[in-house]
């Protein structure tokens, strides 16, 4: 599945996508926009043109774990762009990624006109990257699960409807 992830920010949005095998997360864009209906539609014509599946919108949580305004207002937009894109949005937590960010261009020497405008593509890019990874260890989670469900489903410790809610339950609970 390809996942595009969203950093949005209040002049500058950062953009990144997945490969379909969601192992590989890449910077591509940054979106200049202050007008939040534009914006959004910039996002929504980005995940369409790369055929996206889910879009992740960073959640600027505190460093306490508390959601203040600016949290928000990023859950009101990923709702938005969930409703005019058609496409599944999850929001993920995006501490610290923008600092990541400046650390990985300042590895890569990147300084000056160019590290602004990548900035934000790359904070973009972390974010995705911690969603594949919480994905990925999601997945394996839910198999050891699912293999204890099988079992007690083929002992009849329970039944197939307690089965298939308990599968989808996890499913929808993983994010997956």
């Amino acid at each position: 599945m390809i996942i595009m992830s969203v950093d949005l920010g209040i002049a500058r949005t950062g953009i990144a996508v997945s490969d379909s095998g969601e192992s590989f997360a890449f910077p591509k864009t940054v979106i200049k926009e202050y007008n939040t209906k534009k914006l959004i539609e910039k996002i929504c014509f980005l995940a369409k043109e790369y055929n996206a599946e889910k879009i992740v919108v960073g959640l600027p949580k505190n460093m306490d774990g508390s959601s203040g305004e600016r949290a928000q207002t990023c859950t009101e937009i990923a709702g938005e762009i969930g409703e005019k894109s058609g496409i599944s949005v999850s929001l993920f937590d995006e501490r610290c990624t923008t600092m990541q960010a400046y650390n990985l261009l300042d590895m890569n020497d990147t300084f000056g006109k160019k590290r602004k405008e990548s900035v934000d593509a790359v904070a973009a890019t972390v974010i995705l990257e911690g969603f594949l990874s919480l994905r990925k260890n999601n997945r394996a989670l839910f198999l050891k699960q699912k293999e204890t469900l099988d079992t007690f489903l083929q002992t009849k410790a329970i039944t197939k409807e307690q089965y298939d809610k308990s599968l989808n339950g996890l499913k929808e609970k993983m994010d997956l």
